[in-house]
């Protein structure tokens, strides 16, 4: 899984295992290790959310999804879900869940488990 912020802007892409993952078990995650703590990001199914929301607690970004989203998600061609989450200080955060394709350009990461790019045919 990866993840992306930028500004008021989150953005996790899942390799087809996590993917599967999500639609099967409910929930995929990931940690980054610190010297003072680690870093989690979870993306979980939720029964209670009718859009993407996320909340930040205790170090990890957690992003919910509601159930009905995921319906077929591991095999339909739709490539994510996006929303703009109301905040308290009446500003939006982006959250954008997206399946991860392989790059067009070099890299060095493997990304053997990533979707075919659809601009690649």
């Amino acid at each position: 899984m990866k993840i992306r912020i930028r500004g008021n802007s989150v953005r996790f892409r899942l390799t087809r295992s996590e993917v599967d993952e999500l639609c099967k078990k409910g929930c995929v995650e990931e940690k980054t290790e610190f010297n003072e703590s680690p870093f989690s990001y979870v993306v979980k199914a939720s029964e209670e959310e009718e859009n993407l929301y996320a909340s930040f607690l205790d170090g990890t970004i957690t992003l919910y999804v509601p159930n009905v989203l995921l319906l077929d998600w591991d095999t339909n061609e739709n490539v994510g879900f996006y929303h703009n989450q109301s905040l308290n200080n009446d500003k939006e955060l982006a959250l954008i869940l997206e399946k991860d394709f392989v790059c067009m350009d070099q890299t060095t990461e493997d990304q053997s488990d990533n979707y075919p790019n659809p601009k690649m045919k």
